[in-house]
């Protein structure tokens, strides 16, 4: 089973790799092409999304403790 700030890290971990790809979209729409293929954007997504992960599992406790959450 896993544990609820295991569990809250990994989604905003998802929700920081998705907010990138929206944000990545909205740019080819609106200005033109990246200068990154849809891999290279991926790999950035992931890379993202594992650093905001790692971020808010570090951090969750102290936002708890000081009540905050």
């Amino acid at each position: 089973m896993t544990r609820p700030r295991t569990k809250s890290g990994l989604l905003w971990g998802a929700v920081g790799a998705l907010a990138f790809l929206a944000l990545a979209q909205g740019y080819v729409l609106v200005v033109g092409p990246l200068p990154l293929g849809f891999l290279a954007r991926l790999g950035v997504a992931a890379v993202l999304g594992v650093v905001v992960a790692g971020v808010a599992y570090a951090t969750e406790h102290r936002l708890v403790r000081k009540g905050r959450t």
